[in-house]
């Protein structure tokens, strides 16, 4: 890590991306548009989704391959700003 540098991360690196929300038919599709935005090799055959208990809920994993902390946020970004996606981790 070079002096400046605001994280931990060494890139390029695989990370998981986990976002919640509804549990509406295309929730995972949705996450997974959002995230290929900014990561377009995401593998879909990685990707992971679990309904809550209840079925109100769904969160998805979406594997991406980082390149920067700017990707990262970009990814962030996106999904927070999506109406749809009510939180991302």
């Amino acid at each position: 890590m070079s002096e400046g540098d605001d994280t931990l991360l060494e890139f390029p690196c695989d990370f998981p991306v986990k976002a919640f929300g509804n549990d509406t038919g295309e929730f995972e599709a949705v996450v997974v548009e959002l995230v290929r935005e900014h990561a377009p090799g995401v593998d879909i055959e990685t990707v992971q989704s679990r309904s809550s208990r209840a079925g109100t809920y769904r969160s998805v994993t979406v594997n991406v391959r980082a390149y920067n902390r700017d990707q990262l946020d970009a990814i962030y970004y996106a999904l927070t700003a999506d109406s749809r996606v009510l939180m991302a981790l």
